[in-house]
């Protein structure tokens, strides 16, 4: 299966400046189990903003055109998905996700409270809703400022 995993704002922010702009260690660790022994794929802003350092015990791309050393790397999404198997997450940013979602058949959302209004925000792109069903709203039990989100490709 191919998927999206994705925190965001109400606005669909994403990111501020390089970086998340909050901090839900719930969210955090969900992310982490969900994603444990699976491949990840990310642009290559959002690798520089893990330091250049792998998610360990997962399979990390960056899609990318520079050579970037530790870390596999494909010029296109296509490219890198024609190696994977298993279950693949792309996890960001703002780009990958706008260029990643066509190849998706599920987008997993985390709601979170914070409104970020900034002219350097990242935004996550608006989903045609004629092509996803909405899953049920599920707030996290661990924090329930929180929400988690499913939303699945129809298909005709």
């Amino acid at each position: 299966m191919i998927a999206a995993i994705v925190a965001m704002s109400p606005e669909r922010v994403i990111g501020l400046d390089g970086n998340l702009p909050w901090h839900y260690p719930v969210d955090l660790k969900r992310f982490r189990n969900v994603t444990l022994g699976t491949t990840v794929i990310m642009g290559r802003k959002t690798w520089e903003s893990l330091n250049s350092k792998a998610l360990p015990k997962r399979r990390n791309i960056v899609i990318t055109r520079r050579h970037l050393s530790n870390v596999e790397t494909f010029v296109s999404i296509s490219a890198a998905l024609s190696t994977c198997q298993d279950r693949v997450w792309f996890i960001g940013g703002g780009q990958l996700y706008d260029a990643a979602i066509p190849y998706c058949d599920l987008i997993d959302i985390t709601h979170v409270p914070d409104q970020i209004i900034s002219d350097n925000a990242v935004y996550f792109p608006e989903l045609d809703y004629s092509l996803w069903k909405a899953g049920p709203i599920v707030p996290l039990a661990e924090d329930i400022r929180l929400t988690q989100q499913n939303y699945y490709r129809r298909h005709a």
